[in-house]
């Protein structure tokens, strides 16, 4: 009989012996892949503020750190993914007034901004500024997020690009709706000076006629296009990427 209670006693510490361990190495694994993700956004951040400090701004006033940072992060996911065959990126910051030169197409590989330009938003979207978006056909607005550049083709606005977007339920639409980088007589200063904004598109990011040959031909055939808002958080962002 007292045997018996001994042995049970003794299996009951054992027992809890264990469940402790394995308790313990569970939140010592818990916190060791934490460490590790810590490590590796910090790493991040480090890369991407030292692509963004040593940009050759090449006279060109340069992106707001926070969007471009979305931009480079999302583009390292997606060259990761083997969806980047150019090293160009494109950056649209919606938060900027459409009065000012608010896209940028950076050479990744050189570090230099090699255009800034003017471009439109959806009539939809917003007056002078965006603040509306969809991804629905017919709503004349623009839709945020990546994008991977597709074909050329000529079409009614001349010279045009196909744009397919990456993130479900954001923009994945983008083919259907036929929203595509081409060029447009209301995207240019005199436009601005007539209006006092810039005119707008049925969703497409048009461009001013001058430079959409030379952007097409630098960002075509998949590159990385990104249209930013402060609207969407960066967790969504990637949370979208890596679906």
């Amino acid at each position: 009989m007292i045997y018996s209670a001994f042995l049970t006693i003794a299996l009951f510490f054992l027992s809890s012996f264990s469940i402790n361990n394995s308790v313990s190495e569970e939140n010592k694994n818990r916190k060791n892949k934490f460490e590790h993700a810590t490590n590796l956004k910090s790493k991040a951040d480090l890369i991407v503020e030292s692509v963004y400090h040593n940009l050759n701004a090449n006279q060109f006033i340069l992106p707001q750190f926070d969007s471009f940072s979305e931009a480079l992060k999302g583009y390292y996911r997606l060259k990761e993914k083997g969806l980047v065959k150019k090293e160009i990126l494109t950056l649209v910051d919606f938060s900027l007034s459409s009065n000012t030169k608010r896209l940028w197409v950076i050479d990744l590989a050189t570090n230099t901004v090699l255009f800034q330009s003017l471009v439109a938003h959806g009539r939809n979207t917003g007056e002078e500024f965006a603040t509306n978006f969809s991804n629905k056909t017919s709503s004349f607005q623009s839709s945020l997020g990546f994008y991977v550049t597709g074909e050329v083709y000529k079409g009614k606005h001349g010279l045009s690009l196909k744009l397919d977007g990456l993130e479900k339920g954001i923009n994945c639409n983008a083919r259907s709706r036929a929203v595509v980088i081409h060029g447009a007589d209301y995207v240019s200063e005199s436009f601005i000076r007539q209006h006092k904004r810039l005119g707008r598109s049925q969703g497409c990011p048009a461009l001013p006629n001058d430079l959409t040959l030379p952007i097409i031909n630098t960002i075509k055939e998949q590159s990385i296009l990104f249209i930013y808002h402060p609207s969407r958080k960066s967790e969504e962002v990637i949370e979208k990427l890596s679906s």
